[in-house]
């Protein structure tokens, strides 16, 4: 799994203090290996991540926890290029994206 960046949790804290993930439907933009993706995907229903580095992607996809596979899914691809369903998700996440 991703190495220790947030060993206080100072960082996840901050996340959710700011939105509840639980029960949601998560798009996250730019996810890279997924650092940011493990501090809220256990609380939420479903996660779409993408990234448009296909070498970043696959490490996210070896990393991601067997408990999670069935609801976190990493794609390649860029903002430009995804298309998403009005209203399909709950929350919108990008960090280190602009």
């Amino acid at each position: 799994m991703i190495g220790r960046t947030d060993p206080e949790g100072v960082e996840t804290k901050a996340i959710h203090d700011l939105v509840d993930f639980a029960g949601k439907d998560v798009v996250e933009v730019g996810c890279g290996d997924g650092r940011l993706t493990w501090r809220f995907a256990d609380a939420a229903s479903s996660v779409l991540s993408f990234d448009p580095d296909e070498a970043v992607i696959a490490t996210a996809r070896e990393q991601t926890p067997a408990s999670l596979r069935d609801r976190v899914t990493f794609q390649t691809a860029d903002m430009a290029s995804v298309t998403l369903a009005a209203g399909a998700y709950d929350v919108g996440v990008l960090s280190w994206s602009i």
